[in-house]
């Protein structure tokens, strides 16, 4: 753990012994009574954090705010669900990236079972995220939406485009059918700068010509990551990196 996220309403209360914050701060970080490690309120400002009481049982702690702390990009991801096993991963290392929101969608092709994972249910999806802002030191949080279909995920992700400060929306597909350019190219001229990226990456069996006619309907341009063929999450996660860098964030 980078930094120690709290909720607004966690502040003031004792961290339980079995809480696996607790336990870090003291069999990992060696921090005793009267020690500060660096915290912060999630969706809110980082500060530092002093142990006021410590027992085997619990811990109390003062928490000074001082700064927002990584926030996070103009990225809002579609992709379509994965296996389960795979979703937790992706979840946390795009949420270390700083995207602002992802939309997890049914697809033509995709496994319809893979919609009913109780990965969500158990809060697993939303602990996913938390490990990945941790992990980047960022007390920003992405967003999570599931969709049943690519219509409604096209449809809410458009809703985001009125409240926007960016000087405008950069809509990409990722895929190998007749592509017309490389991602890379885009990210090299920093085609991205000062704009709200979309970014849309299928699940493993890729997407149906229907669900590709329908992003270029609504004004997706077709991008690659060259020849290979890629899990999702490999691609995800190149993708957003590709974006960053034509951002010009890392």
């Amino acid at each position: 753990m980078n930094i120690i996220l709290f909720t607004e309403q966690e502040l003031g209360l004792p961290l339980n012994c079995k809480d696996a914050r607790y336990q870090h701060i003291v069999r990992i970080l060696h921090k005793t009574q009267g020690d500060e490690f660096e915290a912060g309120v999630i969706n809110g400002k980082a500060g530092k954090a002093v142990i006021t009481s410590l027992t085997k049982d619990e811990m109390f702690f003062d928490f000074v705010p001082q700064q927002e702390k990584n926030p996070l990009f103009p990225v809002i991801l579609i992709v379509g669900f994965p296996r389960p096993i795979q979703l937790k991963r992706l979840l946390r290392d795009v949420s270390s990236l700083g995207v602002q929101q992802i939309h997890l969608t049914g697809t033509e092709l995709g496994e319809k079972s893979y919609l009913k994972s109780t990965l969500v249910e158990r809060g697993a999806a939303e602990q996913g995220l938390l490990d990945g802002s941790v992990q980047a030191k960022s007390t920003f949080v992405p967003e999570l939406f599931m969709h049943e279909g690519l219509k409604s995920c096209i449809q809410s992700v458009e809703s985001v485009f009125c409240n926007t400060e960016q000087s405008g929306v950069e809509k990409i597909l990722l895929d190998n059918i007749k592509p017309e350019c490389r991602l890379s190219d885009l990210a090299i001229n920093k085609k991205f700068e000062n704009r709200l990226v979309v970014l849309a990456v299928g699940s493993e069996r890729g997407w149906t010509d229907k669900e590709r006619q329908m992003f270029k309907e609504h004004g997706f341009s077709v991008c690659s990551l060259g020849e290979r063929v890629l899990r999702t999450e490999t691609a995800v996660v190149t993708g957003v990196s590709l974006v960053l860098a034509g951002m010009n964030k890392i």
